[in-house]
């Protein structure tokens, strides 16, 4: 039997500096809230670097170890750098923090411009600027990560149905 498979509508790109703790949790929190509402046809999801410290390795120990008590499986991504084409394929490119948003935006094209932001603009609980690295911490960092994450992920899912209810119609 063959199956048709359908170009996703929107695409998201998760971006820290080593794409190993942060833009990588939130690709896994954000792609469990995408399967929990069967959007994972709709959605892209992707995670990267803006440096290439750590190409192919698994999301940091630490970083695996917090998501997992919280039931995210992190265990099947790797890191990868940003790559020009990124700028192009996904309609939110969002930062962690603002030197990771700098970054990207020195990179990107100027038509692409208006898809960089930061992670945080969608939190809806917490009132925070960026989600900070957590990689030079303790537990507690990596908690709070989840906490952010976690909260601008359901933002940002309530922002991303609006967008796709829009294209429809």
């Amino acid at each position: 039997m063959n199956t048709i498979r359908s170009t996703p509508s929107f695409s998201i790109l998760f971006l820290c500096m080593g794409n190993i703790c942060r833009s990588p949790t939130a690709h896994g929190v954000f792609r469990d809230l995408v399967l929990a509402r069967d959007l994972h046809q709709e959605i892209r999801i992707d995670s990267a670097g803006t440096h290439n410290y750590h190409p192919g390795s698994q999301p940091d120990l630490r970083s695996q170890k917090h998501a997992i008590k919280r039931g995210y499986d992190l265990s099947d991504l790797r890191a990868r750098q940003i790559s020009d084409l990124d700028y192009e394929q996904h309609d939110l490119l969002l930062a962690m923090d603002w030197d990771n948003l700098a970054l990207a935006q020195q990179d990107c094209p100027p038509e692409h411009q208006r898809k960089l932001r930061r992670l945080t603009e969608f939190c809806k609980k917490h009132q925070a600027a960026i989600v900070p690295d957590p990689y030079y911490g303790g537990d507690a960092g990596f908690e709070h990560v989840l906490d952010l994450i976690e909260d601008a992920c359901e933002g940002l899912l309530e922002h991303v149905q609006q967008r796709l209810t829009s294209k429809k119609n």
